[in-house]
């Protein structure tokens, strides 16, 4: 069984700029960043390449070699 190790080794990294800073990644959808990040995909805002990323579809937008990502998490408080 190849297990997990595997499929890490598997993808491959990227390059992108994540809040104005580079970055490299593994391939993978948006929320798949997000998640590795430790962020909670419900809470945060996303702008791809000066585009925003509504939040239904992070899943299914995969990232991409020289993306441009805002990201924002959002916190409560009063």
């Amino acid at each position: 069984m190849l297990g997990k190790r595997q499929s890490e080794a598997d993808s491959a990294v990227i390059s992108v700029i994540l809040n104005g800073e580079p970055r490299q990644v593994r391939e993978g959808s948006i929320a798949d960043l997000v998640a590795s990040l430790g962020l909670d995909v419900k809470k945060v805002a996303v702008e791809r390449n000066r585009a925003i990323v509504p939040r239904s579809t992070l899943a299914e937008v995969a990232l991409a070699e020289g993306d441009a990502l805002e990201i924002v998490h959002f916190v409560g408080g009063g």
